[in-house]
């Protein structure tokens, strides 16, 4: 599913692992194991066996006793869709002992694509044409998720899809509460903003939660096509335009400052090429018959909620519990995100 990471996870006993699938699948085959790139907060594993490829993935070490599980949670997810029109990894098997990998796990099929990160599949650099699929893709397969009968998949305890949108705004403020470490200019405007202009309920969907060119696999070769979404961790039933808003944050537009793909810079999105995110909202419109009157809302509340989340990280990185040099660009651009809510709210542009 992408590359070898320079930090290697916690290894895996081949040995254990091979005789737990034996006993899943059947068989008696060797297995051979190597760390994958990616992966979000959990760790990513290839396994080879018996000419077939596997992913596995690892609750992560610091997990506590209320998140070691997430990855189970994810299991149950992918196998309640795993026969949807959705593009996912397919769900093999999952393990709640933690004497066999190390903590819970899952397994799924291998898939053979690339995240849009950094920079392109080499194949779409120089194409409009295969740049524009791809986003176009990007926004197809998020219609899918957010069409996923849930309630017919057995999802209905996923989430609390009543009152959704009143929860989002003092949940993400107490959130900051527990490690404001500054002034942060906007923030408590823009919620109030927010609080006073909450549009209807939309009717609840699956939603992933932190979707974005990032979180899918894309064909490493011409046509550009979404293979599946990843890291399922966040997802839940609710409001699906806050998944929509997500994504638009990290689209491909010049000055875009969070623009995923390297838009604008060599070997990245030809950004003067490519349609306008208000064409990849129709776009969705269609595929979807959803409501967009008022998008406007949560496209303010999404990089609202983002710039809370970076000050998180960024407060570790104050108080000396994070010694990533990353993440003191943290507050720089959770200011910029603040600084494009509050342009929203006046009626600019992003």
């Amino acid at each position: 599913m992408s590359r070898t990471s320079s930090r290697e996870p916690r290894p895996l006993d081949d040995a254990r692992l091979g005789r737990w699938l034996d006993e899943v699948l059947g068989g008696h085959h060797p297995i051979r194991t190597r760390p994958l790139k990616g992966g979000g907060s959990c760790e990513i594993w290839s396994i080879e066996r018996d000419g077939r490829r596997l992913v596995l993935r690892r609750a992560p070490p610091h997990a506590s006793s209320s998140t070691a599980h997430d990855v189970l949670r994810e299991h149950r997810i992918l196998h309640a869709i795993r026969d949807e029109d959705v593009r996912i990894a397919r769900p093999v098997a999952a393990c709640d002992d933690p004497t066999v990998a190390g903590a819970p796990f899952y397994v799924m099929e291998f898939v053979d694509g690339v995240p849009i990160r950094q920079t392109l599949p080499e194949a779409y650099a120089d194409s409009p044409e295969e740049q524009t699929r791809a986003l176009e893709e990007h926004v197809d397969a998020l219609a899918e998720i957010h069409r996923v009968d849930w309630r017919a998949c057995g999802l209905e305890s996923l989430g609390r899809p009543e009152g959704y949108l009143e929860r989002q705004v003092p949940r993400w403020l107490a959130q900051l509460d527990s490690y404001r470490c500054r002034e942060l200019a906007h923030v408590d405007a823009v919620a109030a903003w927010l609080e006073a202009n909450r549009p209807p309920e939309q009717p609840p969907a699956l939603v992933h939660g932190d979707y974005k060119l990032d979180n899918v696999l894309f064909s490493p070769t011409c046509p550009a096509k979404a293979l599946a979404v990843v890291d399922w961790e966040m997802a839940s039933i609710g409001d699906p335009l806050v998944d929509l808003a997500w994504a638009l944050i990290f689209y491909p537009e010049p000055g875009n400052a969070l623009a995923l793909g390297s838009a604008g810079q060599p070997g990245g999105f030809l950004v003067d090429s490519l349609p306008k995110a208000n064409v990849m909202i129709e776009r969705y419109a269609r595929a979807t018959g959803r409501d967009l009157a008022r998008l406007d809302w949560y496209q303010v509340f999404s990089p609202w909620k983002l710039a809370i989340v970076l000050e998180g990280t960024h407060a570790k990185h104050v108080r000396g519990e994070s010694h990533n040099p990353a993440h003191a660009f943290f507050g720089p651009m959770a200011d910029r995100l603040l600084e494009r809510a509050a342009r929203l709210v006046e009626g600019g542009t992003a």
